[in-house]
This record gives structure tokens, C-alpha cells and sequence, in this order.
């Protein structure tokens, strides 16, 4: 390792070691600081928790697709139903779960009254959590480009 002195004249050269001794010692400062803080951070307690036989929470809610053509046909996850049907596994739905989903997804040229229909067909089971399922305008999607 060369040191540099301010008396070396014209024919002393620059210096050019990194001096390492500085960072190490840093570095190994933080090292102890670490380790003795971390037991400390991870404070765990040590219980014996009761037994209880229980049901599991649901995960997810359950979703219900209907699907509504333009020429007045319902279907129910790709399987055709009538609106009485489809007010029955509603009801049935909201028996076993009040926070099961309704996803509604419409032609458009299909009346607002149909529409209106199935929700409240679902309300009236007791299903409160609907949705309509739309599209984007072309212009709107994500990496679509625009039109001038």
C-alpha cells in the first residue's frame, strides 16, 4: 500500500488505493449492531392457545355470472336459465352465503328493464353485492394505440 506525501515534487504520482480500513470497520459495526437487535425485533410469545372445534372462515366470496343477451336469453355460468330459475338459485345462494356476488354482463343493446329485472331479482333473494361487468372503449384499453 503506497501513501502520499505533499513533499514529493514534481515527480511524486497520484494515489491511487481506496483506502478499505474505514469501510470494514463500518461495515462491521453494523454487523454487531445487527445481530444483537435482531432477537429483540422478532419478540414472540410463548402461549398455549385453546382448542376449538369451529368452521373455517370462507376465503373467497362466491360469484354468481349471469349473462344477459340482446335477444331476451339469461344464462348462468354458460348454461341457460329462465328468470324464475334463476331467482330460485339466487335465493339459494343467499341462504348460504348473504355476501355472495352477482356479476352481471349485458349485451348492450339489451333494455335497461331486463337489466333492472335480474338486480332486482337478486335483491329481493337477499344478494346486496352486484356488479356490472363492462368493457373499455377501443381508444381507453391499456397499450391500445389512438386514433388520430
Amino acid at each position: 500500500m503506497s501513501f502520499g506525501s505533499f513533499d514529493q515534487g514534481e515527480e511524486g504520482e497520484a494515489m491511487s488505493d481506496i483506502n478499505m480500513t474505514p469501510l470494514i470497520d463500518v461495515m462491521l459495526v453494523l454487523l454487531v449492531i445487527f445481530i444483537i437487535t435482531a432477537p429483540l425485533l422478532t419478540g414472540s410469545l410463548k402461549l398455549d392457545l385453546p382448542k376449538v372445534d369451529a368452521p373455517a372462515a370462507q376465503q373467497a366470496p362466491t360469484v354468481l355470472n349471469v349473462g344477459l343477451r340482446k335477444d331476451g336469453q339469461l344464462y348462468l355460468a354458460d348454461q341457460t336459465i329462465t328468470l324464475a330459475q334463476l331467482t330460485a338459485r339466487f335465493t339459494t345462494a343467499a341462504q348460504q352465503s348473504p355476501k355472495t356476488e352477482v356479476h352481471i354482463s349485458a349485451d348492450a343493446a339489451v333494455p335497461y328493464g331486463d337489466v333492472a329485472r335480474v338486480m332486482g331479482a337478486a335483491q329481493n333473494a337477499g344478494l346486496s353485492r352486484i356488479g356490472l361487468i363492462t368493457q373499455p372503449p377501443e381508444g381507453n384499453r391499456p397499450g391500445a394505440a389512438s386514433a388520430p
